[in-house]
């Protein structure tokens, strides 16, 4: 391997991990562009010693880069743009504010070009403290309270991504209610599945988001969830339906998904455009675009997905002989994942025994040595890997380290 050593046996260790050629190098496509190592092996961000950071601020901490979080914005904006530009004149590229969002943040999205994703009363209440403007706004939940529906109206968002029948109903009644006109997009499950694991796969049919595209999904005899909601929205005076919105997942590294459901929408987006006289001017292909958190990770740059995505748009409305749709985009770890790392203190070391299965049949099960590092953080600051089962990569950050590498 290249970048790793083969591994060493221990039959304790996932099967991924293998003992790098060097343990004290950063494996870039993990780190924020402006981390480095000095000549002691102290880590830096933006120029900024850890060890400056821990006196000044204490461990854990959330550490983040400005400069590589707009670097990384930027690059999605352009590529996309570049991508789409022969297609509908570019693409709205909404920052997930779900995968981390603050005051900062929102006003850097601003600044980048960007627009902002949010799906909480807390998240509006964030991007208007940020000086973001209502059209610049989108509202996520697939169970949003009447107050967040009011805040929303209040704020004149841009879009309010809807997720079932009842919500559609809901918005349309509350904004009739105040004379106001509901900008909605449509939320559909196009059944694609993803590569990603169970929990955070978002377009199977067994799921709490959005409108399901399968036939006699409302009980009706050939009557999708989808199209019954398209009908709805079309009929009601209070909705302007600007188009469909579908997310298939999260941490995917092959476009095989995003462009199956790319397909899907862009079929269902024509025929209910003809079937009900209809024209919707927007579609959000999503986000969940993977990112490095091991060196077995292996993301695709926001170029590559761009080109795939835009090749199959571009493709299927000339097949459908429609006006493409102007399309939107919502990345969100892809953006912030490498931009940001937790800096934690070691605590206390200890080694136990653990019995493991033999390598070869009929031999007596073996013990091996099993070496926790205690760090002063959990699943208050992380819950991924109990939740998910995510992996994660960790360094040394005060100093290099001369020890023997270990896998347990």
């Amino acid at each position: 391997m290249s970048a790793q050593e083969t591994r060493t046996a221990s039959p304790l260790a996932p099967e991924w991990l293998a003992v790098p050629a060097d343990l004290n190098a950063l494996h870039e496509p993990m780190w924020a562009q402006d981390v480095r190592k000095d000549d002691a092996g102290e880590l830096a961000i933006d120029g900024i010693p850890v060890s400056e950071l821990k006196a000044q601020f204490g461990t854990p901490l959330f550490v983040m880069s400005e400069s590589d979080f707009r670097a990384r914005a930027r690059s999605f904006k352009d590529a996309f743009d570049a991508a789409f530009a022969d297609i509908c004149g570019g693409v709205d590229v909404y920052y997930a504010g779900k995968s981390f969002l603050c005051t900062a943040v929102a006003a850097w999205v601003a600044d980048e070009g960007l627009r902002l994703d949010t799906c909480s009363g807390g998240e509006l209440a964030v991007a208007a403290r940020a000086g973001i403007r209502g059209e610049n706004l989108g509202l996520h939940g697939n169970n949003k309270s009447d107050a967040e529906i009011n805040r929303a109206l209040d704020m004149e968002l841009g879009r309010i991504v809807v997720d079932s029948l009842d919500e559609l109903e809901r918005v349309a009644k509350i904004a009739s209610g105040r004379g106001a006109l509901a900008k909605v997009m449509l939320r559909l499950t196009p059944g694609v599945h993803a590569h990603t694991h169970e929990f955070i796969a978002t377009a199977h049919e067994d799921q709490k988001f959005g409108l399901s595209m399968a036939e006699d999904s409302t009980g009706q005899a050939g009557l999708s969830a989808a199209e019954e909601a398209v009908a709805a929205a079309a009929s009601y005076p209070s909705i302007e339906l600007l188009g469909l919105h579908c997310h298939i997942g999260s941490q995917i590294f092959e476009p095989d998904g995003f462009e199956l459901a790319a397909q899907k929408l862009l079929r269902f987006h024509a025929a209910m455009q003809e079937k009900y006289s209809i024209v919707m001017a927007e579609l959000d292909l999503g986000g969940g675009y993977g990112i490095a958190y091991t060196p077995v990770d292996t993301p695709r740059p926001a170029a590559e997905i761009a080109q795939a995505m835009a090749a199959v748009v571009r493709s299927t409305c000339s097949e459908l002989g429609i006006t493409a749709p102007r399309i939107s985009i919502e990345p969100g770890r892809a953006i912030v994942g490498s931009t940001t790392f937790t800096l934690y203190e070691v605590g206390t070391l200890k080694t136990v025994r653990v019995d493991a299965p033999a390598s070869d049949a009929g031999q007596e099960n073996v013990t091996h040595p099993r070496r926790y590092v205690s760090v002063d953080g959990g699943m208050s600051d992380n819950a991924r890997p109990v939740l998910y089962d995510a992996d994660y990569s960790a360094i040394l950050a005060s100093r290099a380290s001369d020890a023997a590498p270990q896998l347990s």
